[in-house]
C-alpha cells in the first residue's frame, strides 16, 4: 500500500513539472481537475505571458489615453485663461468711447478664440505623441521583459542607438524645441505680420503655418517663405494687440511749423473719425523729427488695430498731401546751389 508521503511527493513533482517552482492557482487547478500535465502546462503558459502581455497591452491603452485626455483638457484650460487675459489686455487698451458696450468687439473676440485655439491643437498634438511615444516603449520592454528577452543589452544598445541618433539629428531636434516654444510663448500665430531674423537673412510676411518643425510666411510680393524654427533668432511681431502708423512728413525750411503742425492734426483728426473702428486713439503729432538735407521731417504716430497701419498710413499720406497743396505748404524736394568762381564767372561772360 502506498503511504501518504509518497502520494503527496508525487503530486507535488506533477505539480512543480507542470506549472513549475512557483505554481499559479489556474495551473494546479487544471492538473487537479484533470489530472493531465499537458493541459496544466497549456494553462500555465496562458495564463503567465499571454495574459501578463495582454494585461500590459491593456493598460498601456487606456494609460494613453488618459494621459492625452489630461493633456487636451488641461491645455484647453490653460489657453482658456489665457485667452481670458488676452481680451481684457486688448480691452483696456482700447478707448471707451470706440466700445457701445463693455465688452470686446466681436472681431477681435474671434481672432483671439482662433489663435488660442491653433496653439492649443498644436502644443496637443505634440505633447500627446510624445506621451504616446513613452508609453508604448514603456509597454514594449515590459512586454519583452515576459518574453524571458534580457533588458540589460537592450537598454544599452537603444542608449547607443539613441545618442547616435541625437548627434545626426541635432537641427531636427532644435527645430522642434524651437517650434514648441513659439507656440508655447505665442510668440506669433497664423495672421500676424512678422520679421524673422535667421542670422543669414531676413524674412518677413504674413504667417500661413505654424508647425513644430519650421514656419510658413508669404510675403507682400507673394513668395512663400518656409523657415526652420530652429534657425529663428528674433522674433518681430507688428500685429500682436495693436500696431502703430508712424510718419515722417517733410515740410520745406520756409515752412511755418505752427501751420504744418496744425495741418497735419487736423487731417489725422478727420481720419480718426471716419476710421474709428480702426484707429485706437487720437492720432498725435509729436513734432520735429529730423532736420534733413532739404527739409524739415515731423512726425505722426497714430495707435491702429493690429495689421491696419499700412493701410492708415496711406490714407493719412494722401490726405496731409491735398491739405500741404490747399494751403501752400511746400513738400520739400532734392535741391542744390551752385556757386561759380568770380574768374570762371568772367571767362563764362567773355
Amino acid at each position: 500500500m502506498t503511504s501518504l508521503p509518497l502520494i503527496v511527493g508525487q503530486a507535488a513533482q506533477e505539480l512543480a513539472q507542470a506549472c513549475g517552482d512557483d505554481p499559479g492557482l489556474l495551473c494546479r487547478k487544471a492538473l487537479e481537475w484533470t489530472g493531465s500535465e499537458t493541459i496544466a502546462e497549456v494553462v500555465d503558459w496562458f495564463t503567465r505571458a499571454p495574459l501578463r502581455i495582454a494585461l500590459i497591452v491593456l493598460g498601456a491603452i487606456v494609460v494613453n489615453r488618459l494621459l492625452r485626455r489630461a493633456i487636451k483638457l488641461g491645455l484647453r484650460r490653460m489657453a482658456a485663461g489665457s485667452l481670458s487675459r488676452r481680451l481684457a489686455a486688448v480691452r483696456a487698451l482700447t478707448p471707451d468711447a470706440l466700445r457701445d458696450t463693455h465688452e470686446m468687439p466681436e472681431t477681435d473676440a474671434q481672432l483671439a478664440a482662433a489663435r488660442s485655439a491653433q496653439r492649443v491643437e498644436a502644443l496637443s498634438m505634440a505633447l500627446r505623441s510624445g506621451a504616446t511615444f513613452i508609453v508604448w516603449t514603456i509597454a514594449a520592454f515590459m512586454v519583452l521583459g515576459e518574453l524571458g528577452v534580457s533588458l540589460g543589452p537592450l537598454l544599452a544598445g537603444a542608449g547607443v542607438v539613441g545618442i547616435a541618433i541625437g548627434f545626426g539629428a541635432q537641427s531636427l531636434i532644435k527645430d522642434f524645441l524651437s517650434g514648441f516654444f513659439i507656440l508655447f510663448e505665442d510668440q506669433f500665430a497664423v495672421g500676424d505680420i512678422v520679421d524673422l531674423d535667421q542670422g543669414s537673412g531676413v524674412a518677413t510676411g504674413v504667417v500661413e503655418q505654424v508647425g513644430l518643425r519650421s514656419t510658413r510666411l508669404r510675403a507682400v510680393d507673394g513668395t512663400v517663405w518656409h523657415v526652420p524654427n530652429g534657425e529663428i533668432l528674433k522674433v518681430g511681431n507688428m500685429s500682436q494687440n495693436w500696431s502703430r502708423a508712424l510718419i515722417d512728413l517733410e515740410v520745406s525750411y520756409a515752412t511755418d511749423l505752427d501751420q504744418a503742425r496744425a495741418a497735419i492734426k487736423e487731417v489725422a483728426d478727420e481720419v480718426w473719425k471716419e476710421h474709428s473702428g480702426d484707429v485706437l486713439e487720437e492720432p498725435e503729432v509729436w513734432g520735429v523729427e529730423a532736420l534733413g538735407a532739404s527739409g524739415i521731417a515731423i512726425r505722426l504716430v497714430v495707435k491702429t488695430r493690429p495689421s491696419e497701419q499700412w493701410r492708415i498710413m496711406r490714407v493719412l499720406r494722401e490726405r496731409v498731401k491735398e491739405r500741404f497743396d490747399a494751403e501752400g505748404i511746400e513738400i520739400p524736394f532734392p535741391q542744390q546751389t551752385v556757386w561759380m568762381h568770380p574768374a570762371e564767372r568772367e571767362a563764362e561772360s567773355q
